[in-house]
């Protein structure tokens, strides 16, 4: 690389990077990948091989410690600093002056050993590194501290210290030069780092959208999921009514890709008409073909893959407007669902009318097939004069029928599918490239070709990553539509994007950028803003669709009005206080389900009878054994209490739904709350993991407990004592601690019968996952195998992903696990994972008959410190980040007049690259998942079995019990709700088995479902312990913080529903757990 006018050069490529070899791989979606080359030369090793050139293609959390060998490699860095230079000096000054201080901060960690996050965690440690980097010594410290401190205690940043001691160690010169953007830097950092003040959220009544009157009455037309499964079901043996042929293919592709593989392979090919049939065979291979683009577009990693993409997208368009439905003979296509004729339709007819629009844009073209769809659409956008058209013939007539129904397009796209294409255009590395712009541009032509309610629905489905609808997901979008790269057109070709939005948009005025920087007439305000208020306003105006979609791809088994089943105990009851007749009152009475409840509750109440007797009798025992030996009273009351099991056991064999009953969900939670102590007893007693010494230092940080510093590592301690002092130290609530310690299910330290369960666990972890690599709980998942046979199957789920995708993923862990054995199943789910199973759930629910048999295995659900009600971290992320996002909009307004407008524009479009980006878009449709809004929209449309069981597993975090790496969102999320009884990421009354913020049927079968659990001292990574090492700091091992029990996630919930019967056993194995 050379410069004539400073005759300067430098060589681009350094040696090592100018030899060498490797295998370049293309995937059929135009994905590629970088592996080592096959050859018979020795390969070639080094910073430079080919994990370099992937990890700058691919680049993700596996290859960044290859980019970091490079930035510390000073050779090479110099060499690019060379480069920077000879395009810019003053910028490559700025890039050398940043790169010798990361240089420096490298050398002083590595001087101070610090390797992993956790090492810097502690404050005084981190004030020690910022003082070495400031100042070249520890002489700061005492200064930087109580910033460090401010900030970790959630008081956000001292802004005017951290001034005084940048402006004490930068050069003067340089400080007053650049105090603007130094003073902007810390304003943002202040922001970002501060509590926010977040609206707490509230309760609303939320139906399914597709049962609300105003949008159920313009689908009477249009055939629902249960319509569609119901007559494909029926009359298998005769051919399909030609009518109903028709609307199947006329909707399929509005329809899911699980909906259409069902129709075509559930039935023969020769009931279908032969036209209907090739339209759904091409429907099934459009969406097959775009399922794979939808997780696999965007950055250098798809380079290729506009081209790929280019004959799919030109023929399917293409395909859309040849077989659009005939307006001349709508006879000849039978059953046809009406609407009305097309925006292209009418501005095609009214093309000629529009005189000085042809004569000035388009010269000589007279024929208007020579116009694109959207060029129509956009001149007629732009027309300023109303156009009055005397051929009647050409007026399209609407019907009462029409104005009562939706209006559906007639591509073989779906508005999803046409989505995912156009954001692959949008994130794509080529953008300027003609083949990429000639794809975007015929799926806008496509777009205009349909009715405006398509264009909706598309621009809906962008903003909606997974499922989801997040107004910031379609604001990127919109910014980088509106901008949208035409450079391969003649100018009189080109688009105008706000006008064609407009278009589409009835009633909208799409903000100009150019309007908001400096000097346009909105200068003050922020452009981000005003798209975003655009985005919101599109996805509420979409709510139709929305209910359309759910309407045609979800079954609903029921209605918001209709009755939710209840156990028969309370229908009998109400029979009886209703009815005079005596003879009917006693027939009811000795009904079957009355005397299993009358017997259940007897046995109970012996039980607990006997179990009084029994507690006097340990109480009195001197056995110093770590279990201690059983006397009488307590051989009879557990024997009662078996007796009990076995009878509530027996009453869900007759009423499935019993478990709801008050009296039962009463018995059920105090043996799981009693299951939850033996558990924790048993390891103790068995010394497994680190629990003795968790405990201890548990129950010395504890108020008012024992304060011997070892006593759980004491063999001498009567059995009683240790009950008590575990109960002490692990629940939190002093009501709840008293009602366990006084229940003799707890003192007897009741065991489930030896044997293998017939159950398998599906697992769903948190937010943060390595998917079917994670390692959460893999040594009591080992151990509950090894005891009771419970296979557990890990759901490949992504990090930050939306409830759809992940969803997606735990019904893959389902069909795997039912393709191996036809084994009943619990769903475990943890933090946000407990969002993901519920979706998964409800997805079977009302997916295809297939789909809804998988979901008939399902007996049971464990949430563990669930989000599925959404975290006030995300409200009140939700409200930094557009203030963030506005702060760095106006610093840019204020260098707009220091630099070029080709300057401008790189930077507005490198943004514009980020914000659209495949990685940001899906982080997006994660982060929705955290909001309420977000959890509302999941709860509003959920199905949810009503005969399985939910326990649940909540905690509170205290002082001793919080992980120095949780310290500063601990006390963020307690400024932020205003209450301190959370575990750091949810609050406590939020980590329910049940929806806390809206009102709909579903809610109440969770409530009715929801069996609860008692408050435990514990953070909310309590599941966690290898995958948080690198976090974990001296104190947080000294005090065995992520070396807690594991075996009390899952343990108590497995063996309560073993012992009533909901988990059965395996069949002649009573018996071999006892012989293992």
């Amino acid at each position: 690389m050379a410069s004539y006018e400073d005759k300067q050069q430098t060589a681009i490529l350094i040696p090592p990077l100018r030899q060498g070899r490797f295998n370049l791989t293309v995937s059929s979606v135009g994905g590629i990948s970088i592996t080592q080359a096959v050859t018979a030369r020795e390969n070639k090793e080094g910073l430079y091989d080919w994990k370099f050139f992937n990890a700058i293609i691919n680049p993700s959390s596996d290859t960044s410690g290859v980019m970091l060998k490079v930035l510390h490699d000073k050779s090479s860095m110099r060499k690019l600093l060379g480069i920077s230079k000879l395009v810019s000096k003053e910028y490559g000054t700025l890039a050398e002056h940043i790169l010798v201080q990361a240089w420096r901060a490298k050398e002083i960690l590595d001087q101070e050993g610090v390797s992993d996050p956790g090492h810097v965690i502690p404050c005084y440690k981190m004030a020690r590194l910022v003082s070495l980097f400031l100042s070249g010594d520890v002489k700061e410290v005492e200064n930087i501290l109580p910033v460090i401190q401010r900030v970790t205690e959630g008081n956000g940043l001292d802004v005017t210290r951290v001034k005084d001691l940048l402006q004490k160690y930068i050069d003067p010169n340089l400080y007053e030069e650049h105090s603007p953007e130094i003073d902007r830097a810390i304003r943002w950092c202040s922001v970002l780092l501060g509590p926010m003040a977040a609206p707490q959220p509230y309760v609303e009544a939320n139906y399914p959208l597709s049962q609300i009157p105003k949008y159920a009455k313009l689908f009477k037309s249009i055939l629902s999921a249960k319509e569609l499964y119901g007559t494909l079901n029926e009359k298998r043996q005769l051919p399909l009514d030609v009518v109903f042929s028709n609307k199947v293919s006329r909707l399929a592709p509005y329809m899911s890709f699980c909906q259409v593989e069902y129709i075509l392979t559930h039935r023969n090919r020769f009931d279908w008409q032969a036209v209907d049939l090739r339209r759904l065979r091409y429907v099934y291979s459009v969406k097959k073909k775009v399922l794979d683009i939808n997780e696999s577009y965007g950055g250098l990693s798809f380079l290729p893959q506009s081209f790929f993409m280019s004959v799919f997208v030109g023929e399917a368009t293409r395909a859309s407007l040849r077989a659009r439905v005939p307006k001349d003979n709508k006879e000849s296509v039978p059953g046809q669902i009406k609407r009305s004729t097309s925006t292209i339709g009418l501005l095609r007819n009214r093309l000629g009318n529009l005189g000085e629009w042809n004569e000035m844009t388009f010269k000589n073209k007279t024929e208007s097939n020579m116009l694109s769809p959207a060029q129509i659409a956009m001149i007629r956008s732009q027309q300023k004069r109303s156009v009055v058209n005397t051929d009647k013939s050409n007026v399209p007539s609407f019907t009462e029928d029409d104005a009562a129904s939706y209006e559906l397009g007639d591509s073989l796209l779906g508005p999803c599918d046409v989505a995912i294409l156009l954001q692959a255009g949008l994130t794509s590395s080529l953008k300027s490239s003609t083949v990429v712009q000639l794809n975007q541009r015929m799926l806008i032509d496509l777009i205009a070709s349909q009715p405006n309610s398509f264009a909706v629905a598309v621009l809906a489905e962008i903003g909606t990553p997974g499922g989801d609808g997040s107004p910031r997901s379609l604001a990127s979008a919109l910014m980088a539509l509106l901008e949208l790269d035409q450079s391969s057109f003649i100018p009189e070709n080109q688009l105008n994007m706000h006008s064609l939005l407009e278009k589409w948009l009835q009633g909208y005025k799409m903000p100009r950028r150019e309007d908001y920087l400096a000097g346009g007439r909105w200068a003050r305000q922020s452009y981000y803003d005003a798209i975003f208020l655009v985005a919101e306003q599109i996805l509420a105006d979409a709510e139709v669709y929305f209910a359309l979609k759910n309407h045609i791809q979800h079954v609903r088994h029921s209605t918001e009005s209709d009755d939710i089943p209840q156990p028969k105990e309370l229908q009998i009851s109400r029979i009886i206080e209703s009815n005079n007749d005596q003879g009917v009152t006693a027939e009811y009475k000795e009904s079957k389900v009355m005397k299993a409840v009358g017997l259940a509750k007897q046995r109970i109440l012996e039980a607990d009878e006997a179990g009084q007797e029994a507690i006097k009798e340990l109480r009195e025992g001197e056995s110093t054994k770590w279990k201690g030996e059983r006397g009488k009273a307590c051989q009879r009351a557990i024997e009662f209490y078996f007796k009990a099991f076995d009878a509530c056991s027996k009453l869900l064999d007759v009423d499935k739904l019993a478990f709801q009953l008050d009296w039962f969900k009463d018995f059920w939670r105090r043996n799981y709350d009693a299951l939850m102590v033996k558990s924790l007893y048993d390891n103790v007693d068995s010394n497994i993991d680190h629990v003795r010494e968790w405990l201890d230092l548990l129950k010395k940080g504890g108020e008012g407990l024992s304060s011997d510093p070892q006593y759980f590592q004491k063999s001498d301690k009567h059995e009683q004592d240790i009950l008590d002092e575990i109960i002490n130290a692990i629940f939190f609530d002093e009501k709840e601690r008293t009602f366990i310690q006084a229940d003799p299910l707890v003192r007897l330290l009741i065991s489930n019968p030896p044997g293998l369960y017939d159950f398998t666990i599906i697992s769903a972890m948190g937010v943060i996952t390595e998917g079917e690599k994670g390692e959460e709980l893999a040594a009591a998942f080992e151990r509950l195998k090894e005891k009771r046979g419970v296979e557990v199957i890990r759901a490949n789920t992504g990090t930050a992903r939306s409830l759809e995708y992940n969803a997606g993923k735990i019904e893959e862990a389902i069909q795997l696990a039912l393709s191996k054995e036809k084994k009943p199943y619990g769903l475990l789910g943890y933090s946000q994972g407990c969002a993901n199973s519920l979706t998964a759930e409800s997805m079977l629910i009302s997916g295809t008959p297939l789909q809804q048999e998988y979901s008939k295995y399902l007996v049971c659900r464990q949430l563990l410190f669930s989000a599925a009600n959404g975290s006030m971290h995300g409200v009140a992320l939700n409200i930094k980040i557009p203030k963030l996002i506005v702060m760095c909009e106006e610093a840019f307004k204020y260098h707009q007049g220091y630099f070029s407008r080709a300057c401008i524009r790189f930077v507005l479009e490198a943004l514009n690259d980020m914000m659209d980006s495949s990685a940001f878009q899906k982080f997006l449709g994660g982060a929705q998942s955290l909001l309420p809004e977000g959890c509302c929209t999941f709860w509003r449309e959920a199905q949810n079995k009503i005969d399985v069981p939910t326990c649940v597993l909540r905690g509170v975090l205290e002082h001793h019990t919080t992980p120095e790496s949780l310290e500063m969102v601990s006390h963020l999320l307690t400024k932020q709700s205003g209450s301190e009884l959370h575990d750091s990421q949810v609050h406590v009354y939020d980590a329910v088995g049940h929806p806390k913020y809206l009102k709909n049927r579903n809610r109440d079968v969770m409530l009715s479902c929801d069996m609860g659990g008692s408050i435990q001292r514990t953070h909310h990574w309590s599941p966690l312990e290898e995958e948080v090492e690198y976090v974990s700091t001296t104190k947080d091992k000294t005090n065995f913080v992520f070396h807690c029990a594991k075996d009390r996630h899952i343990f108590p919930w497995v063996d309560v529903n073993a012992r009533f019967g909901v988990i059965k056993y395996v069949s002649d194995s009573i018996g071999e757990g006892e012989k293992k």
